[in-house]
């Protein structure tokens, strides 16, 4: 009783520790990526991006509900949502490791002595605190994401088994796994990461039931237990999905009876058996199949949490993604069939050639009275194949990196030997060898690493052991010194863990293989699976956590095996020493260094980033957006902080999809359908999904809505045939590039478009050339749109919209602050010599960004992560741009005003050479505003940022040099620029002192 209290006091400290430090240092409000959908979704109890997470959303609405009505505290208890997730994570990691570390130094039964409770009490606080301050899992911890809630689930059935393992022998102790049957159940409504946790319970169970294990038997319980992932991950989540499916496809098309008639049947089907199997069971007395039938009925109720994701699709929730309505739709959004599939264990390289397509399975869809063939999954056979395919991608960026990363010549065919050199060097070694660093041996920045020698590396702190690897240590740039994420663990964790793993397999070789198995299928098994390609648009780190929370059970089981090289001293001495020993190496070090790049309590960047995205729109706007970072946090000011609800938000990867293009025919919020004219016909998955472009050489440029009326046409004579359609169908073809839409000035002065004292500026025919050889389904919709809108409602493209998405728009792009908006304007400058700075709208653009703009507290944050600085680069490039264009209209004060607005918002600090850039475009302003004073600090600023990039930068050796040749020519061209604009500007010891500085680098790398 008094370990069991003593352990039990131990294991709320340690949640207490972790609830404090996530509570004092998470998110106000909505973070980046996800979490401005998560939030959002949980808010109304909408539906999210495929697979969904019907659980978490339902939770997390639970915790929006203690913001008491106040809609500006909602993310922020959400966040506390997962903060209490993760220290419950922490909670039970701290009563696993004491449980492992108990099985073996007290034999069932024995009291332990005061030495062995410190050891296990002290292994428990060292291993649970490392990983707390860990990292990855610290990141996760602080915003509403589903990371938190799946590490807490993996953490549960992973105490939970070893719970089981300690009374099994006792009456009823097989409730222990239904338990974990039930929570793994419900974990499959957060994230499937909790999944991998079940090939190691199976040895568990073998080792425990087993009165004599055996090699053979274990690695029989090993086969065991991935096929009962497989077939949970299968069998459960998606093919009884999928025979439902066809049931209702039987009954819906061949019976003519209503849908969801069969899958209904189905169910009850799949409920009959169950039953029946289970009354057998104990009618027959077989206990095995009992238990598995049990199991099986605890995974289903968990699962049911996506009942949640079909009533709310079929309620058509202002988020609805994908639509998973009935049950075709369900089984897609399952799939994840949206983001497509890669070869696992056979395929292609990345240079082989498609010979031929071999039709598949149909694709169906809900029309009005029965399901309709929507198209053929079609399976590409290539030339060229092998097993194990690693760089398969043929993405040109893709390929270059594979050919550069490998050193492959630019004719060169990869070979067998070179995936798995990429495979070892790339996705083992830099995708999760390096994260694995992170949490455990030191980081060098937070800049996302893509394989140079700057930038988001692992380092240790001891300068021998980094100089060897990343270049003299003795002059590090001042972009790694001065990143808050320059966190040095001198090993120290990593070599603790080390010690805990020896200590463990010697003392107990089968516990320490469950946790080896644990770590390695939830680290190296996601490398297999995942198979990434290079230039992630971001750090996956957060999905190997829980390989590291494997590691930190080894960390805390280090005290232990330092406890047992100092107990010559005395037991107790021996055993306070190691846990003091363990505190210092793993969770004081880690909480030192970490503290402050995962402190995000003074920062709401994308939550005001996303406010000054709606502000710089009109009044019932349309806005196209891109990406994860200009969309979701716009879809969390909306939903939940009602910001500008008349803006409607139009994502253009998402637009491509038929079910969203139907969404934006209705209205939301309080934003209006857009001005879509097509049917849903003429747009269903399988129809039109690529338009092809054929020249027809027709004079001058068509108006658009004649080549709409042409691609959207359903009679032959409009079409040709489709040359990659096997059956010779019809299709719509492109036949010009050439556009134009033809204005009546007045009406676009009547919807406010433009200022009636800019008539004369309006052209009466907008004229360009689309820039692709296809029109996509995205494309299509955007015509229908631009053809249909007359201008009654304004148009904007977010500034982040890739510039290949404006379909040629371009010269009649105004920015305006965050956004580009279409204007029908009168354009002299020809494109090739057309600037950035002549297409702002100067009235609105200095309105917004001078004064309605909200800054995120960029200046005075405590941290700011890599997606906001990178933001500040755009900021400070529109500060410029509009302080110039106000210069060349003479307005010299607001000129003025808007260089020192800048000066005010935005940080000081050079996040990377990239941002040097635009501050010597501020340098100049301020001295053509005479404010020379500013401008000398900002150019001394600058030089010397510069000056401590290009000194480490040669103190490289010559091959690391020349990988970092692009920051050298963009660090002396900006130091070039210094130069000129001090001459000009007649600053002479100024310019003499950057003359000397760039001479001496000139003469240094030339001389290389």
């Amino acid at each position: 009783m008094n370990y069991n209290k003593i352990n039990n006091i131990g294991g709320w400290i340690c949640f207490l520790i972790a609830t404090v430090t996530y509570i004092l240092t998470l998110e106000p409000s909505a973070s980046f990526w996800d979490c401005g959908e998560f939030i959002s979704a949980a808010y109304k109890l909408q539906v999210v991006h495929q697979p969904g997470a019907p659980l978490f959303l339902m939770i997390q609405k639970m915790f929006s509900l203690l913001a008491m009505g106040d809609i500006h505290a909602v993310a922020y208890w959400m966040n506390v949502g997962s903060a209490l997730s993760s220290a419950a994570t922490i909670l039970f990691l701290f009563w696993s490791i004491t449980a492992l570390a108990k099985k073996i130094m007290l034999p069932r039964g024995a009291t332990a002595t005061n030495s062995q409770l410190i050891i296990i009490l002290g292994s428990g606080l060292v291993g649970a605190l490392a990983y707390t301050f860990s990292d990855s899992f610290w990141f996760s911890a602080v915003e509403s994401e589903v990371y938190a809630m799946s590490s807490l689930c993996t953490a549960i059935v992973f105490w939970a088994i070893l719970k089981w393992d300690t009374h099994a022998d006792e009456p009823k102790a097989d409730r222990w796994l239904i338990f974990i049957a039930y929570i793994m159940g419900l974990s499959i409504g957060v994230h499937l990461l909790n999944l991998l946790a079940i090939p190691a319970i199976a040895v568990v169970y073998y080792f425990r039931r087993s009165k004599q294990p055996t090699s053979k038997g274990t690695i029989w319980a090993l086969f065991l237990g991935v096929v009962i992932l497989a077939v949970v991950q299968y069998g459960v989540i998606q093919y009884l999905i999928k025979f439902a499916a066809y049931f209702d496809l039987f009954f819906v098309n061949s019976l003519g009876m209503g849908f969801g008639t069969g899958t209904i049947l189905f169910i009850a089907l799949v409920i009959g058996g169950i039953t029946y199997l289970l009354f057998y069971s104990i009618r027959n007395a077989k206990p095995v199949l009992n238990m598995a039938v049990i199991c099986m009925i605890f995974i289903l109720v968990g699962y049911s949490s996506y009942a949640m994701i079909v009533i709310r699709a079929k309620a058509n929730t202002s988020l609805n993604n994908s639509d998973p309505e009935n049950v075709f739709a369900l089984l897609s959004y399952l799939n994840r069939e949206q983001y497509g599939d890669r070869p696992l264990l056979y395929g292609q390289y990345f240079d082989s050639k498609p010979t031929e397509y071999t039709q598949g399975a149909g694709i169906y869809r809900k029309g009005k009275d029965k399901y309709e063939v929507a198209g053929h999954k079609y399976e590409t056979v290539y030339d060229r194949n092998t097993l194990f395919p690693r760089m398969f991608s043929d993405e040109q960026s893709h390929i270059d990196y594979y050919r550069d990363w490998m050193q492959l010549g630019a004719e060169e065919s990869p070979k067998f030997y070179h995936n798995m050199g990429f495979f070892f060097s790339y996705q083992t070694g830099f995708m999760y060898v390096r994260y694995f660093a992170w949490n455990f041996v030191g980081r060098q920045n937070d800049e996302q690493g893509h394989g140079n020698y700057k930038d988001g590396n692992w380092i240790t702190g001891i300068k021998p052991l980094d100089a060897m690897r990343l270049g003299s240590q003795d002059k590090l740039p001042e972009s790694t010194i001065d990143n808050k994420s320059y966190n040095r663990f001198y090993c120290l964790p990593l070599i603790l863990g080390i010690i805990g793993a020896m200590w463990h397999f010697k003392r107990n070789q089968k516990d320490a293989g469950i946790v080896g198995l644990l770590f390695i299928s939830t680290g190296l098994a996601i490398v297999l699976y995942l198979n990434q390609t290079p230039l992630q648009p971001r750090e996956r780190d957060y999905a190997y956590t829980g390989s590291f929370y494997a590691f930190a059970i080894w960390i805390g089981l280090g005290v232990a095996g330092i406890a047992e090289w100092l107990k010559k001293f005395s037991p107790v001495t021996g055993a306070a020493l190691a846990t003091i020993a363990g505190l210092l190496a793993a969770p004081v070090i880690m909480a030192q260094q970490g503290w402050d790049d995962h402190d995000r309590s003074t920062k709401t960047t994308p939550r005001d980033f996303a406010i000054d995205y709606l502000e710089s729109c009109a009044p019932n706007a349309i806005l196209f957006t891109y990406g994860d970072n200009d969309t979701y946090p716009l879809w969390y000011a909306q939903e939940v902080e009602n910001v500008r609800p008349d803006v409607r938000i139009v994502n253009l990867s998402l637009l491509g999809t038929d079910w969203y293009i139907r969404q934006m025919k209705f209205k939301v919020n309080d934003a209006g359908p857009l001005p879509i004219t097509m049917s849903n016909d003429k747009f269903v998955q399988g129809v039109r999904d690529v338009i092809r472009y054929n020249d027809y050489q027709i004079p001058g440029s068509v108006e658009l809505k004649s080549v709409f009326d042409i691609l959207v046409s359903d009679n032959p004579n409009d079409m040709v045939t489709d040359q990659y359609d096997d059956a010779g169908a019809k299709a719509n073809i492109l036949p010009t590039k050439h556009f134009k839409i033809t204005n009546n000035p007045d009406e676009v002065i009547a919807t406010k478009t433009v200022d009636a004292r800019m008539r004369d500026s309006i052209a009466t025919s907008m004229e360009w050339t689309y820039n692709k050889n296809y029109v996509a389904k995205q494309d299509l919709a955007m015509f229908d749109i631009l053809a249909h809108n007359n201008w009654k409602r304004p148009v904007y493209f977010a500034v982040t919209v890739p510039a290949s998405n404006y379909n040629g728009l371009d010269k009649y792009l105004y920015n305006e602050g965050f956004a580009y908006r279409l204007l029908p304007l009168k354009n002299t400058t020809p494109d090739s010599l057309a600037r950035d700075d002549d297409k702002i709208n100067a009235n609105a653009m200095y309105n917004n960004m001078v004064n309605k703009f909200v800054w995120g507290n960029m200046r005075g944050a405590k941290y700011l992560d890599p997606e906001s600085t990178r933001m500040i680069g755009i900021i400070i490039k529109s500060f410029n741009q509009l302080a110039q264009k106000l210069l060349e209209e003479g307005k010299v004060e607001e000129a003025r005003k808007t260089v020192q607005k800048s000066l005010d918002v935005v940080p000081d600090k050079n996040y990377s050479l990239y941002f040097t850039l635009h501050r010597y475009y501020t340098a100049d302003l301020l001295y053509k505003l005479k404010e020379t004073e500013k401008a000398n600090k900002l150019v001394k600023n600058t030089a010397a940022y510069i000056t401590r990039e290009l000194d480490y930068l040669h103190s490289l050796s010559q091959g690391q040099e020349n990988l970092s040749g692009n920051d050298i020519q963009l660090g002396m061209s900006v130091l070039n620029e210094l130069i000129k604009i001090t001459g000009e500007n007649k600053q002479t010891a100024l310019n003499k002192e950057l003359e000397t500085t760039f001479k001496g680098f000139e003469s240094s790398f030339m001389g290389r």
